[in-house]
């Protein structure tokens, strides 16, 4: 008995079909597995995720860079010359040390400007202006005469005026020193150096008529016989009156004097 060609079950023909496939269904969940799984979140009920924005990239670093030296302001050097600029040349800044000696500075009285003389304003005439009471005003033109009669050498007429000069205006500064010039001339001395007390504490703001104060309190004392005193008189007024003659004569004979004696 003659067999057909041998076939063979179904089954067995479906198995390396089947092994393939699970083999393939393994391999995926193999897959699946390894791959990261996202939280598992409830569901809030009415409310709809809203899509996450996409993270805009990192901007890449700066490259560093070395630091700058930050710039500094060098003072001109007095020095530089421009033609030093043109021919870049260096020229070391000129640097002062303590080691070096300061330059001389002159002394103060180098320094200072000899002191001017003082304007002669000895015309009490001129001292009348507009609106210079009357009394005073008569006070000021018999003060002016006597200065006349004083210069002439006639002393009693010129204390007669100085004397109803003074009964008119007895705040007459002029009147008082004329009246200790005319005393001086009348060889009072003690009594000139009474009126010159009083003609000082009233023109201490008039220089020309204060250093004539102070010179004629030195011939006063130089008549007393007080030389230390007189010098010093003399002294003030050529401090304040440089061209005070009287003063500067009496200072000039008093060193020719001396002089020869030291020899």
């Amino acid at each position: 008995m003659m067999l057909g060609p041998n076939k063979s079950n179904p089954s067995e023909r479906l198995q390396p079909g089947l092994a393939s496939a699970i083999a393939v269904g393994l391999f995926i969940l193999a897959v699946q597995s390894c791959a990261p799984q996202r939280p598992y979140r409830k569901p809030v009920p009415g409310v709809v995720a809203k899509p996450q924005p996409t993270p805009a990239p990192m901007p890449s670093p700066p490259t560093s860079l070395p630091d700058a030296e930050p710039s500094r302001s060098i003072p001109p050097d007095p020095k530089i010359r421009e033609q030093d600029l043109k021919t870049n040349e260096k020229v070391r800044p000129s640097i002062t040390t303590s080691k070096e000696t300061p330059p001389s500075v002159a002394p103060p009285e180098i320094l200072a400007p000899a002191k001017p003389p003082v304007a002669d304003d000895s015309s009490l005439l001129a001292k009348i202006i507009p609106g210079t009471p009357p009394q005073r005003a008569a006070s000021l033109r018999l003060s002016e005469e006597a200065r006349k009669l004083i210069d002439s050498g006639e002393y009693a007429k010129a204390l007669s005026r100085l004397e109803r000069a003074i009964a008119l205006d007895s705040t007459n500064a002029y009147g008082h020193f004329l009246l200790a010039k005319t005393q001086f001339g009348l060889r009072r001395y003690k009594d000139s150096l009474n009126f010159l007390e009083v003609a000082e504490s009233r023109l201490g703001g008039e220089p020309f008529w204060l250093s004539e104060v102070y010179a004629l309190e030195g011939e006063n004392y130089r008549a007393l016989g007080m030389a230390e005193r007189a010098e010093e008189s003399y002294a003030k007024a050529l401090a304040i009156n440089p061209d005070n003659r009287t003063a500067a004569e009496a200072l000039s004979a008093k060193q020719s004097q001396t002089q020869p004696a030291q020899r």
